[in-house]
């Protein structure tokens, strides 16, 4: 009695700095990737993603016959408030206090006007709540971000934010986290698996 969630995080941006509500188109350019993509995740599924361009373009790049949720906004990346389209090194030579804050203690440490990491992971784990509080769903596929993607591992294994930023999350990557209903535990399947 499962609901199994495949994480996809969205074609790249090539953007060099904070990109998280700023809405910038993903590159879908590497078609034999999205097309190992495609034929990796499973068709009995449904899909939705998040109301940002570059995960709604993904989920559209890489539908094989899911049927469609309505975009969620709640698995939108993490909102970096004034640090919004900047560059890191402006942001590290602007404040370099809270710059090393941020990186260095994250959990509850937010940008100027934005969202701490926690704050994010209270919104991700609400987002899922809302899907499988009725019971078992099945396979979902959801097109999303990398701090969303941390997030979700971080719910599913009570990891500390520190420790969750460990791993690398690469575009068109795959992480599978089961929800278990019965005992209302998580499994982790796979963490950046690329097809």
């Amino acid at each position: 009695m499962t609901t199994s969630y495949w994480l996809v995080r969205h074609g790249p941006t090539h953007a060099k700095g904070f990109c998280g509500h700023t809405d910038l188109p993903a590159d879908l350019s590497d078609t034999k990737q999205i097309e190992r993509l495609k034929a990796y995740l499973p068709r009995d599924a449904r899909i939705l993603s998040s109301d940002l361009s570059r995960a709604r373009e993904t989920a559209k790049a890489v539908y094989n016959g899911q049927r469609w949720l309505p975009e969620a906004p709640g698995f939108r990346e993490m909102h970096f408030g004034d640090w919004e389209g900047k560059d890191f090194e402006t942001v590290e030579e602007t404040d370099p206090a809270l710059w090393r804050a941020f990186w260095e203690t994250p959990g509850v440490v937010a940008p100027p006007n934005g969202e701490s990491f926690d704050e994010l992971g209270a919104r991700i784990g609400a987002a899922l709540e809302a899907l499988h509080a009725s019971g078992p769903q099945g396979n979902i596929i959801i097109a999303a971000h990398f701090a969303v993607i941390l997030a979700a591992i971080k719910l599913a294994t009570g990891m500390e934010s520190a420790a969750v930023f460990s791993f690398k999350i690469n575009n068109f990557s795959v992480t599978r986290l089961d929800y278990l209903h019965e005992s209302n535990n998580w499994r982790v399947m796979g963490v950046n698996h690329l097809p």
